[in-house]
């Protein structure tokens, strides 16, 4: 298996990435593939004592501050738009770049292409909830959305949780601002339908509406919504985390006491910090898109590029994307003729 990884996307590109490729190529048994400045990238390999693995010159670099509806069309020699390309054209297995969102989903539907029958491609990133965790679906991408949207991305989330989070029944909630079936607004309402005719079906483990409390309640594993919401929802979540560790990390500096209490609890405390920490996750998955392709986050350090890479291993070894191929005339409304967008 070989995974092309973006090594000038991110905010500490390419020495991090690099450091992080390197990891994954000696400990997870892949073939890694690295795009971006050749000059730069095999410095950062000659520094991790690596020959081993190839570069792909690309010239440009997508910042922050391109445009990101073009950038990979403009830039068409940039290391993230090279890197797709490269995927479609069937010289990799899966894709893994820090760099802009926003260009890498674009540059994916557009270069990558979306599965066929998919209406939008979502960014399903897995939260730190429950004993598998759960998949926030979608989290950005689709800022907008259709009750068609919806539905699939109820059954991608199920999917993925099924094949990589070890879910055997992923149950499948409806973000909303209450349980009731009534709850919400036109879009929830047609989409509760859409949902509950699945899970009759036998297709879905519809469990209904879901306060955001339940998400991290454990009473699902995979959350739907859409992406104004779904990333509302994960910034949140985020601020919640960091301002509890430090919080967390002033009571223990209280006092004499509360430190030598800190002293017995210090291997708790770890392993607690490691679940949260953004850099054991990795990424985040565009699901939709034909080919695997990962998000790390923009600020990845080294163990965070590996994760992303292990990741991008175990969606391209899962069958997900078979699996929403076989099943795409249940996922999308029935009675009606939609042309391909």
């Amino acid at each position: 298996m070989k995974i092309i990884v973006d090594a000038m996307g991110g905010d500490n590109a390419p020495q991090e990435i690099v450091r992080g490729a390197v990891r994954a190529r000696r400990e997870l048994g892949v073939e890694i593939e690295l795009v971006g400045r050749r000059e730069e990238v095999e410095a950062c390999l000659a520094a991790e004592g690596c020959t081993d693995i190839p570069v792909v010159d690309a010239r440009e670099v997508i910042t922050m501050e391109d445009d990101p509806s073009t950038a990979t069309r403009r830039k068409k020699d940039s290391s993230m738009a090279v890197a797709l390309t490269r995927l479609k054209n069937g010289e990799g297995d899966a894709v893994v770049s820090a760099g802009s969102t926003g260009a890498l989903l674009t540059g994916a539907t557009l270069t990558v292409k979306r599965i066929r029958g998919i209406r939008r491609a979502a960014m399903a990133p897995v939260l730190p909830a429950g004993e598998h965790g759960v998949m926030l679906i979608d989290c950005g991408a689709n800022v907008e959305c259709t009750s068609e949207y919806l539905l699939q991305f109820a059954f991608m989330g199920s999917f993925y949780a099924k094949k990589l989070m070890g879910c055997a029944n992923p149950r499948v909630g409806l973000l909303n601002v209450g349980t009731e079936d009534t709850k919400g607004g036109e879009l929830q309402h047609q989409t509760f339908a859409l949902l509950r005719q699945a899970h009759e079906e036998g297709r879905l483990n519809f469990v209904g509406n879901v306060e955001g409390t339940g998400v991290f309640a454990g009473d699902v594993d995979v959350v739907v919504c859409d992406g104004f919401t779904g990333n509302v929802l994960l910034k949140g979540t985020e601020g919640v985390i960091k301002y509890m560790m430090k919080a967390l990390k002033g009571v223990f500096y209280a006092s004499t006491i509360n430190k030598l209490a800190a002293a017995v609890l210090k291997k708790d405390l770890a392993a607690m910090k490691k679940s949260l920490d953004v850099n054991e996750v990795g990424g985040t998955a565009l699901v939709g898109i034909s080919k695997p392709v990962i998000k790390a986050h923009g600020s990845s350090n080294a163990a965070s590029l590996f994760a992303a890479i292990r990741q991008a291993k175990a969606f391209a070894e899962s069958g997900i994307i078979e699996d929403i191929n076989r099943n795409i005339e249940y996922m999308r409304l029935r009675n009606e003729t939609h042309a391909e967008a």
